[in-house]
């Protein structure tokens, strides 16, 4: 997919609609113990292979956090932008369900569409994306995230 910068009124017409998908992304267990180091949270579960296999997963998984926050990176080629967007900001996230653990190894995307676009006055949007990240191979998705952002157009 592509980033397509658009007039207010074309992206409102889009509301509801699928804006595209992302590539795959592999959680290996490099990128686990990253996000553990980084947000010092090494639960066994995600960090001790050894163990994890005998637990409930038969492996490591990812932590519910780190699949969360790979969506800037599962979005980062596929968005709508209104037209003299000078720059966004992440505004923050509703409705944030994590459905499926996502076991190391697995490959993931976002599926993306149009929530909401509100105009906020001041050159200032408000857009919302649902992004439903999905498990290569499985029919449930890994987490259901409404992901928020304000984007700040020349008047």
């Amino acid at each position: 997919m592509a980033i397509e910068i658009l007039p207010l009124d074309k992206i409102m017409e889009r509301v509801g609609q699928e804006i595209g998908k992302s590539p795959w992304v592999l959680i290996d267990q490099d990128r686990i113990n990253q996000f553990a180091e980084c947000t010092g949270d090494h639960q066994w579960i995600h960090v001790d292979e050894e163990k994890a296999a005998a637990g409930p997963f038969g492996k490591t998984i990812g932590h519910g956090f780190l699949t969360i926050s790979m969506i800037p990176k599962l979005s980062e080629d596929t968005s709508v932008v209104p037209e003299g967007t000078m720059m966004a900001i992440n505004y923050g996230l509703d409705k944030v369900r994590l459905l499926n653990p996502v076991t190391v190894g697995s490959k993931i995307r976002s599926n993306i569409s149009l929530g909401s676009v509100t105009d906020k006055g001041g050159g200032r949007i408000l857009i919302s994306t649902v992004h439903t990240i999905e498990i290569e191979g499985q029919e449930k998705p890994a987490c259901v995230a409404e992901s928020l952002a304000m984007f700040f157009t020349q008047q």
